[in-house]
């Protein structure tokens, strides 16, 4: 499936224009994995829609969209974004009515209901958050780092004698390491990682290292999500994860990948917005 807009000057449009927006096919990228890789969802922030009420007048929001990751289709970012510039001169008789047109719209395009909040500039649920769990981005003072490839081998249980970390139990880690490339513009990507595990304890020093290992990886927000859900699936073999990525905002917009065993899990790595969006 071609994509039109991302990696190519494009034109802006004012005036409302559904046929901006371009589907992109999820099961692609899915191939490679050997897990169920389509349980949770992808949350979009969007930090500059603006359009006219039903006298003219200019009025600005913050939205929230929330993707089924079980749809068949998942939305290009830069065609979203000029699919919501295209609001700028259009007239709208409510906020209700543009909250309708956006879920109607890509409903379309992935196929898939799709969730979709408005909000105004001063509503405090864009409110920055510190990630839960614990932090393992200073547990690698002193290793050797490889940014060839993903390098899934990197991955295993913590080593330590304790009792606490050779029983199953439940921890949340997090990072801020995390850097991809797009697969289209080779333009880089930053995201916070939160991972909420059921199982022996992960070797920190060695998932610091497998994340460092995304650096010059080319992918979507989504597939590369996916990959590490599938990677820790594979070989940690644990009793329950979720992975939840926190990517930094481009034009306009953040985007944040959830993907776990099931959907009660999602719920406890649900979304926070991170100081850095």
């Amino acid at each position: 499936m071609e994509l039109t807009h991302l990696g190519h000057n494009s034109r802006y449009y004012s005036q409302y224009n559904p046929s901006l927006l371009e589907p992109i096919m999820r099961h692609l990228p899915r191939a490679a994995f050997s897990t169920d890789t389509s349980i949770g969802y992808d949350l979009w922030r969007l930090y500059e829609i603006t359009y006219l009420n039903a006298r003219g007048i200019p009025c600005i929001v913050m939205g929230s969209i929330k993707i089924n990751a079980a749809s068949q289709f998942t939305v290009e970012s830069k065609s979203l974004k000029l699919y919501i510039g295209s609001f700028t001169n259009t007239k709208f008789l409510s906020l209700s009515h543009v909250k309708e047109t956006i879920e109607r719209d890509l409903h379309k395009v992935t196929a898939s209901k799709v969730e979709v909040e408005l909000y105004p500039p001063e509503d405090m649920s864009f409110m920055p958050e510190k990630l839960p769990g614990i932090c393992i981005d200073d547990s690698a003072s002193d290793i050797k780092l490889d940014f060839d490839t993903i390098n899934p081998t990197l991955l295993k249980y913590s080593q330590s004698d304790n009792d606490e970390d050779k029983a199953v139990s439940s921890r949340t880690y997090h990072s801020n390491i995390v850097r991809t490339l797009c697969p289209v513009t080779s333009q880089p990507d930053f995201a916070s990682v939160v991972i909420s595990y059921t199982g022996r304890a992960i070797d920190t020093t060695a998932l610091f290292a497998y994340l460092c290992s995304y650096r010059h990886h080319q992918g979507f927000h989504e597939a590369c999500t996916e990959n590490i859900y599938n990677d820790l699936k594979n070989v940690l073999n644990p009793d329950g994860l979720c992975v939840a990525a926190s990517f930094t905002r481009r034009g306009g917009i953040d985007i944040n990948p959830c993907r776990a065993d099931s959907l009660d899990l999602t719920c406890k790595c649900s979304h926070i917005r991170t100081l850095r969006q």
